[in-house]
């Protein structure tokens, strides 16, 4: 995982030259509409700055250990969506009944697709796409009911394993529906499931190891939910999702289940042609969040790092004046955005087109699967025009933990505890975390409440190393991340045992920390950090992109195709040299900052199996991948 490090807003303000004159105007402009503009959204402005100073969790008793939940569950954690609804079948039933006739599940139409030849001499699909078919609540139950009364008829058997085997679509989740639905109780009477009962087993990630099925019951799944709708601020039939991250990652499963059971309308849609400017959309056609024009969207960091890094190229590409008027009007709304304010003459002139980018009606973008660096949530903030609600959360624990609130606009935290669950710091001795540090309270993380799930699937072992119940017969779970508590009860992760490596001279180094440093330059479209106890310093195997590596060959008369440059020493030392300036910047200690690194030409995606899903780093199988090159690097060889 990677970590959150500090980043200074500063670091958007390119070195550039404006004319004292056209500084003046701009200034004048931007300050008389500002003025003109203000009074609508004085209190609006002033609410937001006084609920983000508010305290948000804190402490059940003032015991170093004692654990922490949110202001509004501190007599008693949520579990239940809606009175009566325990099961998830109950859930889309209540759902069903009150929203019968809206519309629940959109697919676009395929009108055409073709073979595109790339100068390269690749083969590439592209579609073009019309517009969203939808079903309604009745039609999605219809489809449920009739799914699982088939699988009853094939033979079933009560609480037996069905694989789901499909890309995120309507089907998917009518496949899950059904699952909920029927107990399968053999060509008997359809019988409920129990709340107690397993609803999913969902594979975690395996970015540390192998995969674990973790067992989910309706309860854990519904506790989730129920704390996630909460930190979502007028969620209802208004709001449309965009579905397109894998639904057998928990981000994405608990944050459709949430638009489900609150009316929300939900288009699917795939990474390939999630914007105009995707793979397999063809050029002059549409993409989906142009078409879908949704108000709620999740992403894992890897995507907003992508969309950030896209949109500074195309920044640093405009005419001087368009880049000086871009830069100004970034670093004004920075400035207003601290003291909670709005920005209108920016956000309508300056940032609209940035914003299409996702359709132009984003309201709230949440983001999990891993730390979102402060660099690239700000620009989100920015750019976007809407709050980012980064959360924290764990397969173990149903994907629910934190939310941060939608008016928070600090960086680099997580948010407070959900009123679903409590959070404690367990100390760590070993590296030198303690719930007794000051200023802020540190140690490893322990999840507590309805959400922790049942354990490990066909895995005893690890599920008793890994979660525990105490005296009062509450479950919790041990997550390896390491946090602290802010005074205001929010968290920041700051480490993880996994990720910490004692070198040989006995620092220790996050190489999280190091990666989430680097990962943000434009130069960089993948890096991950290694290092081990045998040896004194860090190394690092870099994907670079490949525009900015063939402009950084040219401007040292350095020629070859883009596999020859990142195999040469040259190209190495120069990206090393890049690097190395930025983790400066960054404030990272000297035994921090790689000393040596590998270039792929190729890169690293969940097919490769380099990454996850979510585009995590498998850091396992890195190693094994780069093996040769680790030996180089550590002078084996």
């Amino acid at each position: 995982m990677n970590k959150h490090v500090s980043s200074k807003p500063s670091t958007m303000k390119l070195k550039q030259t404006i004319h004292p004159i056209l500084l003046y105007l701009i200034h004048f402009i931007i300050s008389l509409y500002t003025i003109l503009t203000y009074i609508p959204y004085y209190f609006l402005s002033e609410s937001r700055q006084e609920k983000s100073n508010q305290i948000k969790a804190k402490p059940v008793n003032s015991k170093p250990e004692s654990a922490y939940r949110s202001v509004n569950s501190v007599d008693g954690l949520a579990s239940v969506l809606y009175p009566g609804c325990d099961t998830l079948d109950k859930v889309f039933m209540y759902a069903k009944n009150k929203f019968q006739d809206k519309r629940l599940f959109g697919t676009r139409e395929v009108l055409n697709e073709e073979d595109e030849i790339q100068p390269n001499g690749k083969s590439f699909k592209k579609v073009i796409l019309g517009h969203y078919n939808w079903l309604s609540y009745e039609d999605v139950y219809v489809r449920a009911l009739n799914f699982g009364n088939g699988l009853q008829v094939l033979g079933q058997k009560p609480k037996t394993n069905i694989a789901i085997f499909c890309e995120t679509r309507a089907e998917w989740m009518i496949a899950a529906q059904a699952c909920f639905m029927y107990n399968f109780q053999q060509n008997k009477p359809q019988s409920t499931p129990a709340p107690s009962d397993i609803a999913v087993i969902m594979y975690t990630s395996g970015s540390t190891g192998l995969p674990k099925g973790v067992m989910m019951s309706h309860s854990n799944i519904i506790a989730c939910i129920t704390g996630m709708a909460e930190r979502i601020p007028h969620l209802g039939e208004e709001d449309v999702y965009i579905g397109y991250l894998p639904l057998a990652h928990v981000l994405e499963l608990s944050a459709e289940l949430v638009c489900l059971s609150h009316g929300c309308r939900i288009g699917y849609s795939s990474p390939q042609t999630l914007a105009d400017q995707s793979s397999k959309i063809k050029k002059g056609s549409k993409g989906d969040t142009s078409m879908l024009k949704p108000t709620l969207m999740a992403a894992v960091p890897e995507i907003m790092d992508r969309i950030y890094k896209n949109v500074m190229n195309k920044v640093n590409e405009m005419s001087s004046f368009q880049r000086n008027l871009f830069i100004l009007a970034y670093n004004y709304k920075m400035e207003q955005i601290s003291k909670g304010r709005s920005t209108p003459l920016c956000d309508r002139f300056i940032f609209r087109k940035v914003r299409s980018l996702l359709g132009g009606n984003i309201r709230l973008l949440m983001c999990g699967g891993a730390p979102l660096s402060a660099t690239t949530q700000r620009f989100m903030n920015i750019c976007f025009c809407c709050p980012v609600g980064q959360g924290y959360g764990l397969t173990e624990t149903a994907g629910a933990g934190t939310i941060s609130e939608a008016w928070d606009y600090n960086t680099g935290r997580v948010g407070a505890p959900l009123i679903c669950c409590e959070i404690k710091l367990k100390n760590w001795e070993e590296g030198g975390y303690f719930n007794t540090d000051k200023p802020h309270p540190r140690g490893e993380i322990l999840i507590g409440g309805q959400i922790v799930t049942m354990g490990y699937y066909k895995n005893e072992a690890k599920t008793k190393a890994d979660f525990l119940e105490d005296e009062n017969g509450q479950r919790w779970f041990c997550t390896g991340d390491i946090g602290e508590f802010h005074p205001d009860g929010c968290l920041k992760i700051i480490d993880r045992k996994k990720d910490l490596v004692k070198l040989q001279a006995g620092e220790y180094v996050a190489l999280g920390k190091v990666e989430a440093a680097l990962k943000n330059l434009s130069l960089i479209d993948n890096i991950c950090a290694y290092a081990n106890s045998y040896h004194s310093y860090v190394i690092g195997f870099v994907v670079p992109n490949k525009k900015e590596l063939t402009e950084l060959a040219l401007k040292k008369g350095l020629k070859g195709t883009f596999e020859e440059l990142c195999n040469s020493c040259e190209m190495e030392n120069e990206v090393l040299r890049v690097l190395s300036e930025a983790a400066v910047s960054a404030s990272l200690e000297k035994f921090e900052i790689p000393m040596k690194i590998r270039l792929s030409p190729e890169p690293w995606t969940p097919e490769t199996g380099l990454v996850t899903d979510a585009f995590k780093l498998k850091r396992k199988e890195l190693k094994t991948h780069y093996q040769a090159d680790i030996e180089r690097m550590y002078g084996r060889k």
